[in-house]
């Protein structure tokens, strides 16, 4: 697996934006306030901070070693949590996300388990699917919390429909596209053969390919996710690992204000931590700095803090969730990659 010119200069001014980003979010916060907020946190507490995140990326790798279990795809729980970390760390890196990052993890998947690109497919977006019924589930449930304990302000009354309509538009145009998938398929099959052909014209490497073999990878595709969905228990498993994960996530957040001296109501990040990561799907790589200012925007007038005091908790969560899985993630896709080479020379053998 391997990343060509182009990807890495992607990636790179990916990072120079993002960090412009953050360094604005500072400026805006007064880089000093933050700063000295952060040197009165409690070491202790970070650590906690920590382990707490390493609980949410083990909870979500279980889902995907659940999802993968309905493929037919066995693999023990510590390969599923450095396959999980793999995958956080390509969403982390790309651009969009996890829209940027499923293609590499897809991939990794792939080539760990010797499973169909297709299949490898379906099952890390199926687990992005599965994750956003208890994502809305919670910040629903955090909505209802401020409407029937405090009264909303005008901001934490657009987010609560905002919210709302999420819950209702998602899964409606999900269940109208799966309906129609077979036209679904036809139009990203025709889409896909358009723009490969245009690039085949320019780029040698590049072959054009032809509408039936698009659509039978696509079927692929959705095929597996069917499969998935139909194993109710093993999907009801999955959902559980999902919400636990959205749980620690928050507990995360959580923490890291109280790090810092503060005791949030813990509905407020219940439903922040879920619908701040919507913001995961801007252009820069892992929604870094779009996913911070989405942090720092909702927590000052829901959490009811200062602009400073928001900005240095989403650096201890941040740095939690989102560092600390570049770390992991990276170094077990290295490891994942050079034992994959390994078994193939010896294969070729």
């Amino acid at each position: 697996m391997r990343l060509d010119l182009g990807d890495v200069q992607t990636i790179l001014v990916g990072f120079v934006a993002a960090l412009a980003v953050l360094l604005v979010i500072f400026f805006l916060a007064g880089i000093d306030e933050v700063m000295a907020t952060l040197s009165m946190a409690d070491g202790r507490v970070i650590v906690l901070v920590a382990v707490v995140a390493l609980g949410w990326l083990f909870a979500w790798s279980m889902s995907l070693r659940t999802v993968l279990g309905v493929l037919g795809i066995r693999i023990t729980v510590l390969r599923s949590f450095f396959l999980y970390a793999g995958a956080t760390f390509a969403n982390n890196v790309t651009p969009f996300g996890q829209a940027g990052g499923e293609p590499f993890a897809a991939l990794l998947i792939s080539r760990t388990t010797n499973a169909d690109y297709e299949s490898s497919l379906g099952a890390i977006a199926s687990v992005d699917s599965i994750n956003f019924v208890p994502s809305i589930s919670f910040a629903l449930v955090g909505v209802a919390y401020y409407t029937t304990v405090l009264t909303l302000g005008d901001t934490a009354v657009i987010i609560a429909l905002s919210i709302v309509a999420l819950a209702v538009a998602v899964p409606t145009v999900a269940v109208i596209g799966w309906r129609k998938r077979d036209t679904v398929e036809l139009t990203i099959a025709t889409g896909v053969v358009r723009v490969v052909g245009f690039f085949a014209r320019f780029v040698p490497p590049v072959s054009p390919t032809t509408k039936p073999a698009v659509v039978h990878r696509l079927r692929g595709f959705f095929d597996a996710i069917e499969r998935v969905a139909g194993d109710r228990r093993k999907l009801a498993l999955s959902v559980f690992f999902s919400a636990l994960g959205w749980l620690l996530s928050s507990v995360s957040l959580w923490l890291s204000f109280y790090a810092l001296g503060y005791t949030v109501p813990f509905a407020a990040v219940l439903f922040v931590v879920p619908i701040g990561s919507i913001a995961g799907v801007a252009p820069l790589p892992g929604g870094l700095g779009a996913l911070d200012a989405a942090l720092v925007l909702l927590l000052v007038p829901i959490a009811g803090v200062s602009v400073a005091t928001a900005s240095a908790a989403a650096v201890i969560h941040r740095g939690a969730t989102y560092l600390l899985p570049i770390l992991i993630g990276g170094s077990t896709t290295a490891m994942l990659e050079a034992d994959n080479a390994s078994t193939g020379s010896v294969r070729s053998d």
